[in-house]
């Protein structure tokens, strides 16, 4: 008999209804139960998908208690990760967690040291590695297709802040908005820096003989609101004297979605990469093709099909591409550095 690997969600907020619908075309997951504080997102739910009504929680709690759900998916606020984290692995729950899963490095260093991680299912939903073009430019990079990587650029920016009239360059802004509130874990390098940090280390990772834990983060430049919410920022990193990663984040540019490795043959461009909206890659140098990756299955049905069956195959943390127990600590790392720095 087929195993069907079965979930819960708490926290019922945009990314958890775009997770939700990925449910439809999966053959080893199944969407079984979801809790809000909100009577009007579990009515939302309700009438979206097909979950029985005692599944329907207004407490997370209970929905940790629920025995039938094999992993459970924290969409929650930034700032709340931490406390559902914790109380769903002193339930045993398997846990993908919604980037970035903590605020502070003290918080990661208190999870990886409990004593019930080891043997449950940990992870972190960066969606965009288990897309095709990511597992492409692995693909490139290990077959020397540029040859050894020497630096890479990556990008992300979304324009959130807009010019109110020609003397007046802010718009108010509601500080209410969870991105724009530090209370919640806003801010541009918490909510967009850390898919440019973890592929950073995803990059890094596929060269020889690097030592990653040796790195220097450099030259970092933020800009704030308010004085103490970053909205553009960009920061370097040096691992190991052998493979720089500058990178750029704003709340206030559309700077795109961009990332572009230099290798000492050649440059792969992956355009488009961190939702996979219209995603591309070319390659400039000895060979020049460019990929485009179409029709393909929605980036989070793919995160939960391998996720799942990395729980079926009775592993506690992702399996490549997807980011592992190790780099969830190591990126947080490099987080923590980069806002407070």
């Amino acid at each position: 008999m087929k195993h069907i690997v079965k979930w819960g969600i708490i926290g019922l907020g945009n990314i958890a209804f775009e997770f939700a619908k990925s449910f439809y075309n999966s053959d080893n997951a199944d969407l079984i139960a979801a809790a809000s504080t909100s009577n009007e997102k579990l009515i939302k739910f309700k009438q979206n998908f097909n979950i029985e009504k005692e599944n329907l929680y207004n407490s997370y709690q209970k929905l940790l208690e629920n025995e039938d759900i094999d992993i459970v998916y924290i969409a929650l606020p930034n700032s709340f990760h931490f406390e559902w984290i914790l109380k769903a692995i002193e339930k045993n729950k398997n846990i993908l967690v919604e980037k970035p899963a903590f605020v502070s490095l003290k918080e990661a260093e208190i999870i990886f040291n409990h004593k019930n991680l080891k043997n449950i299912f940990f992870g972190e939903g960066y969606m965009y590695r288990y897309h095709p073009q990511i597992s492409e430019m692995i693909k490139i990079i290990k077959s020397s297709g540029i040859g050894k990587p020497i630096s890479m650029e990556s990008n992300f920016g979304i324009k959130f802040i807009k010019k109110k009239n020609f003397f007046s360059f802010r718009k108010k802004i509601d500080k209410n908005k969870r991105i724009f509130n530090k209370k919640l874990g806003g801010g541009v390098i918490l909510d967009l820096g850390c898919y440019t940090t973890s592929m950073s280390l995803l990059v890094a990772s596929l060269i020889d003989n690097i030592d990653m834990t040796n790195y220097k983060l450099t030259d970092i430049q933020t800009d704030y609101l308010y004085s103490d919410i970053d909205v553009h920022s960009f920061a370097k990193i040096n691992f190991d004297n052998k493979f720089i990663s500058n990178i750029t984040v704003s709340f206030r540019d559309d700077i795109g979605k961009k990332t572009v490795i230099l290798g000492e043959n050649g440059k792969i461009i992956l355009e488009n990469i961190w939702n996979s909206e219209q995603p591309k890659i070319e390659i400039v140098g000895k060979t020049n093709k460019i990929m485009n990756f179409e029709n393909q299955k929605n980036i989070y049905s793919l995160e939960i099909e391998n996720i799942s069956k990395d729980i079926i195959d009775n592993k506690t943390e992702s399996s490549f591409p997807g980011i592992n127990k190790k780099e969830i600590l190591f990126n947080t790392k490099l987080l923590n550095s980069w806002i407070n720095e």
